[in-house]
């Protein structure tokens, strides 16, 4: 434990927001909110520009930001401790393995000290590296600047980047010429900041994100700049939008759907120019999406009733259904995540009792695909496995990378045709990592309907289970992403202290196959905060923590996660850390402006359409579920850009929590300067984790 953090000699007096009640109905259900004129009616322009947020609201909110800080000046001290020993575990300088293509191998390399990185690339076999960009350099021209995708064009003579200098999510994309070392086109403005460059470096498509922040249009223009063509039109606001080009650059993809269905349009890369044709029509319910390995497509589709997806494969030129056939049959428990071709081998990632294997076959291979292939998987009770694929496609390398809580990044070139596997790096922790010091531990808890819930449990090895301990709960399950077993460097400052670090891997996500994913959504939503609350319950029986002495963790989605276990088991937190925080769910789910709602009904459900859906968002929504009981202290971290979760959902949380609860303090920090992500840079962002965790601290010094 730390030495206890003195309070401030005088108590920070907290912002009273001003209430005025706008009363809703909906099917005939009527609700108030005291505190809607905290989202400004121009939002959308201050997303592009937050120098125009409404004067009363960025009153209101530098306000709050004032009183966390009042509030959390005693932590000083212990949060610049803790970012000390952060910076201390990443490299000053380090640079990523490189990717080979062609004549050059690609990689991206941070300078001593430096925020962000340098995009760079040398000659295949030795020579001058060339740097390609300097986002570091561009980055001190803007108070916030991050980078979306970046890639060079397949004949190598330009790079193109998408750069976002606001935080809003809202890029433009930049095409330099890499012989002049010069921009060569006007910027495109206005995307998502995913783009897709022709095989033939001719064309840049890229993906239009309009006012209300959807992604709603593809555009074609010349790479070196010229007019705009419109490639296809989303008309369901509800849909996501990508686009990429297959790894045999025969193809160009575009995909589109939600969270439930999705439809895939190809593009022959031999005519760029041409419309998209559909590859198989969209069927509600069913997902799929396209391998292209050498005259034919592997198709990853849940088609069939297969929850967990199988394999299938068609010829690439007759993609509809009808000329689907099984390749990897459906497995139940094996749920497979996706594939990557080289023109000799196909591997595939699936996951199995929580954990990742990676499974690779030979082109001709008949029969019993799954029984004839090679596995790749680790010992360890929970470790992750990354497939970032191959590496080039007429070469056998696939490359991947394994670490888990205690071990970390390792990454690997498997020769698919050989076996062989070689070491490439280790991520390096300058002040040193000795794993033998550390102990993974896989747990299930029961939740109250017998659902066998994952918890992973990072703590020093010869731990004592008596309770005794500090215990931090993290949580997210939405959506169907995995909070796999990865190492994080941050972590051990908590660690080290003698707390225990745990993940709870509740439904929602997808930790044990689709169907625990489909479990934790839409009307079944529910389960996801139960099962936390049951994996907290049942630490707290092994002896890793003890009740009251728990801080939970969460962010976005894992934010609306902390405002529902807070309203339904406040006794069992000493604090509760959330990050952007999806809180104010019934009034977000009902405004159609907004950029994720409409995308989000399959997720929670349709509040306007659907009185069933209305009542079951109600019956948990953070915002509308605050009691007049003890609430334990509670931070709240937004950001003033952020498209996802938009700054009043914390703000109105926060103001809320304190008219009707005891307890606290309930603390309100956001950022001015960014969205959804916090800070920029590898350095900077750990300032915001180092005051979690300083928080984390106090509450339980003052538990």
């Amino acid at each position: 434990m730390s030495q206890r953090l003195d309070a401030p000699s005088a108590a920070p007096v907290p912002p009273v927001a001003r209430r005025e009640p706008l009363s809703t109905t909906q099917f005939g259900r009527t609700r108030t909110d005291s505190y809607a004129w905290m989202k400004d009616e121009n939002w959308q322009q201050v997303l592009r520009d937050p120098s125009v947020l409404r004067a009363d609201i960025a009153t209101h909110l530098k306000a709050e930001n004032a009183y966390a800080e009042a509030v959390l000046a005693g932590m000083e001290p212990l949060r610049e401790t803790l970012l000390q020993e952060m910076i201390g575990r990443i490299p000053p300088a380090e640079s990523s393995v490189p990717v080979p293509d062609g004549p050059w191998e690609y990689s991206v390399r941070f300078e001593d000290g430096a925020q962000h990185p340098l995009r760079v690339r040398s000659p295949r076999g030795g020579g001058a590296e060339q740097v390609l960009l300097d986002a570091d350099a561009l980055a001190k021209q803007h108070d916030y600047y991050a980078l979306s995708q970046t890639d060079h064009s397949p004949d190598h003579r330009y790079f193109v980047y998408a750069e976002d200098i606001q935080g809003s999510e809202v890029y433009r994309i930049q095409v330099a010429d890499l012989e002049t070392e010069t921009l060569c086109a006007d910027p495109v403005p206005s995307t998502t900041g995913s783009f897709a460059i022709s095989p033939d470096s001719q064309w840049l498509f890229w993906i239009y994100r309009d006012d209300n922040g959807r992604p709603s249009k593809i555009y074609r223009r010349p790479l070196t700049g010229g007019e705009d063509v419109l490639v296809f039109d989303e008309t369901d606001p509800g849909f996501f939008l990508s686009i990429g080009v297959s790894a045999s650059r025969t193809w160009i993809v575009i995909e589109r759907g939600d969270h439930d269905t999705n439809e895939t349009l190809l593009i022959p890369a031999s005519d760029p120019t041409a419309l998209p044709v559909v590859a198989a029509p969209l069927v509600r319910g069913e997902r799929y999406s396209l391998t292209h390995w050498n005259d034919r497509f592997i198709i990853l589709t849940n088609a069939g009733g297969a929850v967990d997806f199988q394999f299938m494969q068609t010829p690439d030129t007759a993609t509809g259904r009808e000329n689907w056939t099984p390749f990897v049959p459906y497995r139940e428990g094996h749920y497979l995540l996706g594939a990557s071709a080289s023109r000799g081998h196909l591997a595939w990632a699936e996951r199995r009792d929580g954990n990742i294997h990676i499974l690779v076959i030979p082109e001709g291979t008949q029969g019993d695909v799954r029984t004839q292939a090679k596995a790749i998987g680790m010992d360890e009770a929970a470790y992750d496995l990354t497939m970032l694929g191959t590496l080039e496609y007429d070469a056998p390398i696939l490359r991947y990378i394994y670490q888990s809580p205690t071990n970390p990044a390792h990454w690997y070139d498997y020769d698919m045709a050989s076996g062989e596997r070689i070491l490439r790096k280790i991520r390096e922790v300058p002040s040193g990592h000795d794993a033998s010091r550390y102990e993974t531990r896989r747990l299930f808890a029961t939740s109250p309907d017998g659902a066998q819930v994952p918890v992973t449990v990072l703590m020093r090895k010869g731990q004592v289970l008596d309770g005794s301990a500090p215990l931090l709960l993290y949580g997210y399950g939405s959506y169907g992403i995995a909070m796999d077993a990865d190492f994080s460097t941050t972590v051990f400052s908590l660690v080290d202290r003698g707390w225990i670090h745990a993940i709870a891997h509740v439904r929602g996500g997808s930790e044990k196959g689709w169907n625990w994913f489909l479990d934790g959504r839409g009307t079944k939503k529910p389960n996801t905060f139960i099962d936390f609350i049951a994996c907290a319950r049942h630490l707290v029986s092994e002896g890793y923590g003890s009740a009251g002495h728990i801080v939970a963790q969460g962010g976005s989605a894992g934010g609306l996660l902390m405002g529902a276990i807070t309203n339904m088991a406040p006794e069992l937190f000493a604090g509760i850390a959330a990050q952007v925080p999806f809180v104010d769910m019934l009034n977000t789910m009902s405004d159609v402006s907004l950029p994720l709602t409409p995308p989000e009904w399959p997720e929670w459900g349709n509040p306007l359409e659907d009185p069933a859906a209305y009542d079951l968002i109600a019956s948990y929504s953070p915002y509308d579920n605050i009691a007049a009981k003890t609430y334990p202290p509670v931070l709240a971290m937004g950001g003033l850009s952020d498209p996802r979760v938009t700054y009043w959902e914390p703000a109105k949380w926060i103001a809320k929590l304190r008219e009707v609860t005891s307890g606290g303090p309930f603390l309100c920090r956001i950022n001015m300067e960014a969205g959804h992500g916090g800070s920029s840079g590898r350095f900077k962002r750990l300032e915001e984790v180092a005051l979690v965790q300083a928080f984390a601290i106090w509450t339980i010094d003052q538990a």
